[in-house]
């Protein structure tokens, strides 16, 4: 079922959490799907749903900070002064968890990611249901993130006990994650806010290693990816003479591309606005029909870096 997301559904979804169930909902930078994260049973459908395997951890979304309190143990100065200027906001802090957090959530890890989204009906519905929100994006794992409630209804359908529709997403790309556990900085995923935004706040932060076990969501190699294939190119160059084939372009390009399927990210190389659009161009790109997708890499400062990262795992890092 999918509903505008007026204070009726809002109030309807609310209720749905608090008994278990899963609800599809609008943040700033995609849909999630959302159960409450302290109801073991509830985050399990989530897995269930998505077909995520259970070694990939959630987030757990809250709309009040008492609540980071309860869910963590220890949440240091540089938290602080990140919360103080990115939250509510496209930034997730991955901390030390307490132990009223289920195991589920956190994939048996003793860190936790928590993020405040800065939607207005993520924070609503997180309030109504009167518990945080674990809520990864609401697709089938491995898949396009979806930034419209029509995205999920395609992917999610009738699984799911009901989708709140506000329209796309503003930022378009998943939050940025970072982990502050032993007093260290590291940049586990780039999204919604930029790594030099965060630099400018805590100074110097460290990229994990890839030999690394994933310590949080958007970690595996390959993930975000439609289901036509996807290669990435440095050069308009490399696109071969071939009429079915889907190409998705950072902004215009200097010559027009003769019987193609053509999707523009931005017109005047806005990095925010080309963020935005991302997921919608692959999605029509996906449903297009093309046998291929050439995507042109993008500048990796801001959120090009963000952008490259999805594209990266879409592509299973394959680059011509």
């Amino acid at each position: 079922m999918k509903l505008k997301a007026t204070i009726k559904s809002i109030t309807l979804a609310s209720s749905i959490i608090k008994k278990g169930g899963l609800v599809a909902f609008p943040t700033e930078t995609v849909y999630g799907l959302g159960a409450d994260a302290l109801n073991p049973q509830a985050v399990a459908k989530i897995f269930e749903v998505k077909k995520r395997p259970e070694f990939d951890p959630l987030i757990v979304h809250i709309a009040d900070l008492i609540w980071l309190k309860k869910l963590t143990r220890k949440v240091d100065k540089k938290a602080f002064m990140l919360i103080k200027h990115f939250w509510p906001g496209p930034l997730t802090l991955v901390l030390l968890k307490s132990s009223i957090v289920p195991d589920i959530v956190t994939s048996g890890l003793d860190t936790v990611a928590v993020r405040m989204p800065a939607h207005r009906v993520a924070r609503k519905l997180i309030k109504l249901s009167q518990s945080p929100i674990a809520a990864p994006s609401a697709n089938t794992f491995g898949h396009l993130s979806p930034t419209t409630a029509t995205h999920v209804e395609k992917q999610l359908g009738e699984k799911i006990n009901l989708i709140l529709d506000d329209g796309k997403c503003p930022i378009g790309v998943e939050s940025t994650v970072l982990s502050l556990v032993g007093g260290k900085a590291i940049l586990l995923r780039p999204g919604g806010v930029s790594l030099e935004e965060i630099e400018k706040v805590i100074g110097k932060v460290s990229r994990q290693s890839k030999t690394k076990k994933i310590q949080s969501p958007g970690q595996l190699p390959s993930h975000y990816a439609p289901r036509t294939p996807l290669k990435i190119i440095e050069s308009l160059d490399h696109i071969p003479d071939d009429k079915n084939i889907g190409v998705l372009l950072f902004k215009n390009p200097p010559f027009k591309l003769k019987d193609k399927t053509v999707e523009i990210l931005t017109k005047k190389g806005d990095l925010r606005e080309a963020a935005a659009n991302l997921f919608s161009a692959l999605h029509r790109l996906d449903e297009s029909g093309v046998k291929i997708i050439y995507a042109e890499s993008m500048p990796k400062t801001g959120l090009g870096l963000a952008i490259m990262d999805r594209l990266q795992r879409a592509s299973s890092k394959r680059i011509t």
